[in-house]
């Protein structure tokens, strides 16, 4: 496992809120080189601490302002199930997240989609037609109170 420094942790802080910022501006906060900065960061990417420079879109801004908790329980839950599951559920466009969980249910989904229309022919596709899905609950989202990507680290 990657040990992480005070220095680490305070560049991850910044950035987990914005990934353009400089390297420059990172070092002056952290009081490092930009070169110690990009070091850093090469090796936190290189180790798997870091695993992706993304874009946060406002899922209402295109079209998408549905967003839907999904339980999903299975009949059989040998391991080649589970995987085959867990490739199902990561190729659906629609699944934003997936978890694989402890409890009643076995998956615990976030789906985004533009409709309950959406929603329905996505049920229809992906569950409906599987037979090794005993059941599955819904729970609408009314309002996003917290979201975010953020550690707290």
């Amino acid at each position: 496992m990657t040990q992480l420094d005070a220095f680490d942790l305070a560049i991850l802080r910044i950035l987990q809120r914005d990934t353009s910022t400089s390297q420059r501006k990172i070092g002056e906060a952290v009081n490092l080189s930009a070169p110690s900065v990009q070091r850093r960061i090469r090796r936190m990417e290189a180790d798997g601490v870091i695993t992706a420079n993304v874009a946060v879109i406002d899922p209402d801004k295109v079209g998408l302002p549905l967003t839907i908790f999904v339980q999903v329980e299975l009949v059989s839950e040998t391991p080649a199930e589970i995987d085959l599951m867990k490739r199902r559920f990561r190729d659906a466009p629609e699944v934003q997240q997936c978890f694989y969980v402890t409890g009643e249910a076995d998956f615990m989904l976030v789906v985004v989609v533009e409709s309950m229309a959406a929603y329905e022919g996505f049920t229809r596709r992906v569950f409906f037609q599987d037979s090794n899905i005993r059941k599955f609950r819904t729970f609408v989202s009314m309002d996003a109170v917290k979201t975010g990507t953020g550690l707290n680290v």
